[in-house]
């Protein structure tokens, strides 16, 4: 039924494009870009309507007491630093290559305001789901100062930068996250429960242990031991129990890739006794140290995640849009400040990971035609071909977010 709206929803986008190519509004050069807008408008009226929606079926979708406003804003917030950070990457490298960048844009047209400060123009739009980096001629090389026309490495460089950024702004959130005063539930974290024939009973864990270590790191909380779980999936890790009786005994695991349904990688089901908050902040030097290893972990726990969805074709259901995106940022907003810049620290490495894939429109599609180049020792693909595959791969990707949208909606109506 998703691919049936997906289409439909295609299909109007396509009309309405149409209606406002044969009325001159746009010229067929900026055909995409009004594709764009259209696409994204209708992606801005969905999320609204799904936290309205989600609100008046009394689900979670709306914080209670902070309401659609704020969760709404928080996205947009959270989007905001990402796709700057993303675009700052493209735009300064364009620059020290020499690319002529006709237009740095925040948001989507139409326009609210823009400025030209040399060359360039520097606008704000009335559409805040991103933002653009106009380069001359990214497919013509017969354009003065062109990307096409430069060298190999330069085009990969600026192609690039957008996710090096994005990789680079974690390390800077994490590190602000660590140094402002945050919530951290502390406690003995115990087995419950240890499933037959796991990996948890062979390595002889009981329940009633405490879960010290888990590969010499401190366990606070059951989600310590979540997240080293799954960054170690396939992988040996040690756990340092203190039994029943008060001794101490380091056994040794393999969690699960795909484990049977409900018993977890491990094997046992965990609690936290005498659970307590403790509020922490750390000086910049150590909570830079904590923001470096907590961002390379989180690259770990993404690519399992990419790995487990080959694995385990099930854990596609948990893919979401635009609307999934905006409410777990307006559930994460209730929090606190510092598990936000922790959100979208990890939206931030999504988003670097996801644009250098090779698919068309994305920067690693364009990539690609540049290796390709490269490979054929400098013969191009032609400017109109090239053109064309990024339009169309750019259309399936707009299906693809439709069909997750109204799965978003379906899923936090049904909550």
């Amino acid at each position: 039924m998703n691919i049936i709206i997906a289409f439909l929803a295609l299909l109007i986008v396509v009309a309405v494009a149409a209606l406002i190519y044969k009325y001159n509004i746009f010229n067929r050069r900026e055909l995409p870009l009004m594709v764009v807008l259209v696409a994204t408008l209708a992606y801005f009226l969905l999320a609204i309507i799904a936290v309205i929606a989600g609100e008046l079926a009394g689900s979670n979708a709306v914080i209670p007491g902070i309401g659609a406003l704020t969760t709404i804003v928080a996205f947009f917030f959270v989007l905001a630093i990402v796709v700057i950070a993303h675009e700052l990457g493209h735009f300064a490298t364009a620059k020290a290559c020499g690319v002529k960048v006709d237009e740095f844009g925040i948001g989507f047209p139409p326009r609210i305001i823009a400025v030209k400060y040399g060359e360039t123009e520097y606008s704000l739009n009335w559409v805040p789901l991103g933002g653009f980096t106009k380069m001359a001629g990214e497919e013509d090389p017969n354009i003065e100062r062109s990307l096409a026309s430069k060298s190999i490495g330069k085009r990969l460089l600026v192609l690039s930068a957008g996710s090096i950024m994005n990789f680079i702004l974690p390390f800077l959130l994490l590190t602000m996250a660590f140094m402002i005063p945050h919530d951290i539930v502390t406690g003995n974290v115990s087995v419950v429960e240890v499933v037959a024939d796991s990996p948890a009973e062979t390595a002889g864990i009981e329940a009633g242990d405490n879960i010290l270590e888990i590969n010499g790191k401190p366990i606070n909380n059951t989600a310590d031991i979540s997240r080293y779980i799954q960054m170690n999936l396939g992988n040996e890790i040690s756990i340092l129990l203190e039994r029943s009786d008060g001794s101490k005994d380091t056994v040794t695991v393999v969690p699960r890739w795909n484990p049977p349904p409900g018993d977890g990688s491990v094997g046992f089901s965990i609690r936290t006794d005498n659970a307590a908050i403790e509020k922490r902040s750390y000086n910049p030097w150590v909570a830079f140290q904590k923001g470096a290893t907590e961002a390379f972990e989180t690259m770990v726990l993404f690519k399992n995640g990419i790995l487990s969805m080959f694995i385990d074709t099930s854990s596609t259901a948990d893919l979401v849009g635009p609307v999934g995106i905006a409410q777990i940022t307006g559930q994460v907003a209730q929090a606190g400040i510092s598990p936000l810049l922790e959100w979208t620290a990890f939206f931030s490495l999504n988003l670097a990971i996801i644009n250098l894939l090779p698919l068309p429109a994305l920067d690693g599609g364009r990539i690609i035609f540049v290796l390709l180049e490269w490979i054929r020792r400098g013969k191009k693909v032609s400017p109109e071909t090239e053109g064309k595959i990024h339009f169309l791969g750019f259309a399936l990707l707009i299906m693809l977010m439709v069909a997750i949208t109204f799965q978003d909606i379906g899923r936090i109506i049904g909550e």
